[in-house]
């Protein structure tokens, strides 16, 4: 059934007409051109994003044949998204906590999350700390008792002592021990690649850290990025499909992020989110960080406005008197139309930060700073 769910997907996408105006304030949805510009702009201000060409097979004719898909590696991913969840045991283990003097004047704070163990060096769990004995009076005086200011070969401090008495290492033979606490190194087999059973697995306090292939592609039935997902463990092996649903939001996982065939490859399965809700939500976002925008820009246009109304001799020129005054006024009035807002640039930009909701603990975005 998913099979022919997939040919009936790969027809529908053949037979979609390629969008040609771009629509991405208005509808969500951008241009195969926008998408190679919004893709420039994000490998330009953040390279760990490169442009792949992908399977010449695959080769979609409405991209340019070197940008086919964007791709970042190695993506880490520290814990899983379940760790996240508030749960209704969360809820109850809320607790009331009182910080004040006996007066009465307290204040009170709520401390969540209070059943979950720690896993450290907390307020709730300070650890053992050796108490620090005191030095005052006669306890200082026995603990310096016991100082000498004469070494061992009997040369007061101070004094150089004679480089003869100096041992020197090779006499000592030091360079010759081993050291117990060295690794022994791990050989390669034969090809001079190692295995994967050569590779040991970490426990204890180490961190078992996954990583993720995340590509972005063009969907010309949707008119929007879509997202997809390769995941391995710490041994560069790649995560099933149930250990890849561990790290997405469980408002998501098997709903719309399913595994699917990856549509520039003739073997590869990723994870993916489904675009059908992707215009819709990109439009709201876009609305309103296109108000912030234009409400900067509209700022930023009135400041240079006051700068050119003066002279180089600092006094201000006035919009009368002039002849062409009255052209210049409606020359204003026009530039003030021209708001160009929100650039289509900035599209792979805010999308990243719409996927981070849905893959929580998948660093996904790296434009955080921007």
């Amino acid at each position: 059934m998913h099979a022919i769910q997939q040919q009936y997907w790969a027809v529908r996408d053949y037979l979609s007409p390629v969008l040609k105006e771009s629509k991405f304030k208005e509808h969500g949805r951008i241009t195969p051109e926008e998408f190679v510009a919004a893709g420039d702009f994000l490998a330009y201000k953040f390279p760990v994003w490169t442009w792949e060409k992908g399977d010449a097979s695959k080769a979609r004719d409405y991209l340019p044949a070197e940008r086919q898909y964007l791709v970042t590696r190695g993506v880490p991913c520290l814990r899983r998204a379940t760790s996240l969840a508030y749960t209704d045991a969360d809820e109850d283990a809320e607790r009331l906590l009182s910080f004040g003097d006996s007066s009465g004047a307290a204040d009170e704070w709520v401390e969540t999350h209070a059943g979950r163990k720690a896993t450290g060096d907390s307020a709730a769990n300070p650890g053992e700390i050796d108490d620090i004995p005191d030095l005052d009076g006669d306890g200082l005086a026995s603990a310096m008792a016991d100082v000498s200011l004469v070494s061992e070969t009997g040369a007061t401090v101070g004094e150089t002592p004679d480089l003869d008495d100096i041992p020197d290492m090779e006499e000592e033979g030091l360079e010759e021990g081993e050291d117990e606490a060295t690794v022994a190194p791990v050989v390669p087999k034969a090809g001079g690649v190692l295995d994967a059973s050569q590779v040991g697995v970490a426990n204890g306090n180490l961190l078992q850290v996954r990583t993720y292939d995340v590509m972005i592609t063009y969907d010309k039935y949707y008119q929007t990025p879509r997202i997809w997902l390769l995941g391995y463990d710490e041994n560069r092996t790649p995560l099933t499909p149930s250990q890849i649903f561990q790290d997405i939001s469980a408002d998501h996982a098997l709903k719309t992020v399913t595994i699917e065939a990856f549509p520039h490859s003739s073997t590869l399965q990723a994870a993916s989110v489904h675009p059908c809700k992707h215009a819709s939500v990109m439009k709201k976002v876009i609305e309103r960080m296109n108000t912030g925008v234009v409400e900067e820009q509209l700022a930023a246009r009135k400041n240079s406005g006051k700068h050119q109304d003066k002279d180089k001799d600092g006094k201000k020129k006035w919009g009368f008197g002039r002849k062409g005054g009255k052209e210049d006024g409606y020359k204003g009035a026009g530039e003030e139309e021209e708001i160009e807002g929100m650039r289509v640039d900035f599209y792979l930009v805010v999308f990243l930060k719409f996927i981070a909701s849905i893959v929580p603990t998948i660093e996904v975005d790296s434009t955080t700073a921007f």
